[in-house]
């Protein structure tokens, strides 16, 4: 981690420790933007922060070990592919679009659109892999929320004027989700161990039992795993497409969501089913981030179908080509 890169990783640390899992957009945006967040991968001639995919991974990890509510990485991912658009004001994106777009204007529905009330503009996958611009002023949103309570909300369009992007938001989508899923497990791990070393059974800690070592060294392991995989996905990213790689890294994340959220509820045992404790604020967002963006049968299909096309020969050195 550079010198810059470490300065970027402890201020945004202490904000969103600080923030937490409020939701209050309006009250805490300005410290957002104070921050440049919002512009982070946005180039330096147009006025954003340029920053690099590792350095995006960095913030969006953190917001999923805080477990965030405010949509940072949304807008990050937004302004990105918007700004060469002329969009101004917060933006967030939708993780599925359905109808028809041409001659410059949109008629259908877009899906899980991220605490989208009181932003300017969404940005939502467009059939063709690219991306469209739309503004909220233009729709009519049905309010959604998703298991963990954050909004993801529907937003219907009639003849709305849209720019297309040809950049790939769903697998944008689908990095910044590993990235926050990996934060998140990192956030689960450690309530996980400092539960376990305070609660006494028969006499001695929790973490002396073997069978509770165990599980929270299967649950390190699938952290570190998740964390890997957000650092092949930024790798790829950085070199170009990156799909191989994001693919490779969300069907792995996802898994690893699974699991660490199973055993850090094992482990807390009846405490970690409550709502007063807050366990519950980084596995919601685990079992929510494990399907946005792909869920394993996509990405395994999608895997499956690159390997077929590129043939059993070159499959090792594709593998071994893909990080550094």
């Amino acid at each position: 981690m550079s010198e810059q890169q470490k300065m970027l990783s402890d201020m945004v640390d202490s904000l969103f420790a600080e923030l937490g899992s409020s939701a209050a957009v309006i009250d805490a945006w300005d410290r957002i933007e104070e921050l440049g967040l919002p512009s982070l991968l946005v180039a330096e001639v147009q006025g954003g922060f340029g920053g690099s995919w590792d350095d995006a991974r960095v913030v969006f990890r953190l917001a999923g070990y805080h477990a965030l509510s405010l949509p940072v990485v949304e807008a990050v991912i937004a302004n990105l592919i918007a700004s060469p658009h002329g969009a101004e004001g917060r933006g967030t994106i939708a993780s599925a679009s359905e109808g028809r777009f041409a001659d410059g204007h949109f008629t259908g529905v877009v899906k899980g659109a991220v605490a989208s009330e009181g932003a300017s503009f969404i940005v939502a996958p467009s059939l063709d892999g690219g991306a469209l611009v739309l503004r909220t002023a233009d729709g009519l949103r049905q309010a959604r929320e998703t298991l963990s309570g954050e909004a993801r909300d529907v937003w219907m369009f009639d003849g709305a004027p849209a720019k297309h992007s040809k950049v790939d938001l769903f697998r944008l989508g689908a990095f910044a989700r590993v990235a926050q899923i990996s934060g998140a497990l990192d956030g689960a791990l450690s309530l996980s161990v400092d539960y376990v070393n305070e609660r006494k059974q028969f006499g001695r800690p929790l973490a002396k039992f073997q069978a509770v070592q165990q599980n929270l060294a299967t649950f390190a392991g699938e952290a570190a795993a998740a964390n890997c995989a957000a650092v092949g996905a930024a790798q790829g990213l950085g070199r170009g497409a990156g799909g191989f790689e994001v693919a490779s890294a969300k069907l792995r994340a996802n898994r690893a969501a699974g699991t660490g959220a199973a055993i850090a509820h094992q482990v807390h045992g009846a405490i970690g089913f409550t709502n007063e404790y807050c366990l519950h604020r980084l596995t919601r967002k685990l079992w929510t981030w494990r399907s946005e963006f792909g869920g394993d049968s996509f990405w395994s299909a999608y895997l499956g179908k690159q390997v077929l096309e590129r043939g059993a020969d070159l499959f090792w050195a594709d593998l071994t080509a893909r990080t550094d």
